[in-house]
């Protein structure tokens, strides 16, 4: 029996608790958050939601505080980070002083990297550090791994992903079911690709290109800032071209474009009046949460993977595709049960025993076939689709 320790009370946070608390090898989850009035909505949720809550605890605790977090996760076997990216590697490191295994949701590539350096400290405390464990990268990162293993050798990997409302409302056709602080860097920063087996950069949002998924028709796609993470340098030399771009209904990214093209996205503060600065960033993450914030609607999840390359001395591909839909008896949402559970999975997982100690990338450190099992148990439904070319 295993304890566990998450950090955030958010949508992710309540949905990673949700599916421990259904585990039968969970002994105790204590749900963390600096806030009282977000532990309290979390219980209600949870008490809706989960046949169960005796194994629930909550603690009012700052993630922003790694020293007092340290002390809370001391006694855990796993601590799970669902709160923005930016509190990651302290939490990483307190999750070493504490001795116990660390997963967070990713969100910048920059602090992976940073993670992962902390990877001979983490085998010497004999702990799990396992960046990256969300919806992108994560569960897309191990669904593509697989798709790869289907093919003898593989020279294309084209990755798409994203949350979309059931039913979008103009002009965005957009609805927020995560950080809007993720949301944004996704579409700021840069994202990272494999060009002739090189890796090469890309401005979010860019490279723009239409996908016609059934039954949704034809949605665009372009490119995400930390989608790949590490995948691109893990398989660069190896694979010729790998790519993620995020799913989206046709409108909506040249939008979002315009608005990075403006200066929304900026984090360097501007003096909007005398004696008054304010970052356009600030404002854009407020004015997200106002207009795409949108309780009670539903949404869907959609993966598609294609995998190229050569099978039995022919050309072949591998195409990934995954539907997760709102969950109208738990109220979840797609967006929080793929990107919470496959954190929760793989907490579970290194709880168990069942995973290497140390600090590794997501495409090394979480073995395909256990987690596709362990997904499928949850409801998801992944389908791998061999042919020749």
């Amino acid at each position: 029996m295993s304890k566990f320790l998450i950090l955030g009370a958010g949508f992710q946070g309540r949905a990673c608790a949700f599916d421990m608390l259904r585990s039968p090898g969970v002994e105790e989850v204590e749900l963390c958050d600096a806030s009282t009035a977000g532990l309290a909505s979390a219980k209600a949720f949870l008490a809706k939601a989960a046949k169960s809550t005796a194994r629930l605890k909550l603690l009012k605790l700052d993630a922003g505080n790694p020293a007092a977090v340290a002390r809370a996760a001391a006694g855990f076997d796993a601590m799970v980070s669902c709160v923005p990216y930016f509190y990651n590697l302290p939490l990483a490191k307190a999750a070493l002083t504490a001795r116990v295994h660390f997963v967070d949701l990713g969100g910048s590539t920059q602090i992976v990297r940073q993670e992962l350096a902390l990877h001979s400290q983490a085998v010497k405390a004999g702990v799990c550090i396992r960046p990256d464990n969300g919806l992108g990268p994560g569960m897309i990162s191990t669904f593509a791994v697989h798709a790869m293993s289907l093919l003898d050798s593989t020279d294309e990997v084209l990755i798409y992903d994203g949350g979309l409302p059931q039913k979008p409302v103009a002009p965005l056709n957009y609805m927020l079911t995560f950080s809007e602080h993720g949301l944004i860097n996704e579409y700021a920063g840069t994202a990272v690709a494999l060009k002739d087996g090189k890796v090469v950069t890309r401005p979010a949002l860019s490279e723009l290109e239409t996908v016609r998924i059934a039954p949704f028709g034809v949605l665009e796609a372009g490119h995400a800032a930390g989608g790949l993470s590490t995948l691109a340098e893990t398989y660069a030399g190896k694979v010729k071209t790998m790519y993620n771009k995020f799913l989206r209904y046709p409108g909506h990214i040249p939008a979002m474009e315009a608005m990075r093209a403006l200066g929304y996205f900026d984090e360097t503060p501007l003096e909007v009046r005398k004696g008054m600065k304010l970052s356009p960033r600030e404002l854009s993450v407020k004015l997200f949460r106002r207009h795409f914030h949108r309780p009670g609607d539903e949404d869907i999840v959609v993966i598609r993977i294609v995998a190229r390359g050569v099978k039995d001395g022919a050309r072949a591909e591998v195409v990934c595709g995954m539907v997760d839909r709102y969950d109208r008896r738990t109220g979840m949402t797609a967006m929080m049960r793929t990107t919470a559970f496959p954190a929760s999975i793989v907490a579970q997982l290194a709880a168990a025993g069942k995973l290497a100690p140390g600090a590794f990338p997501v495409e090394i450190g979480v073995p395909p076939a256990l987690f596709i099992a362990e997904a499928r148990k949850r409801g998801f439904r992944p389908t791998w689709k061999l042919r020749r070319l």
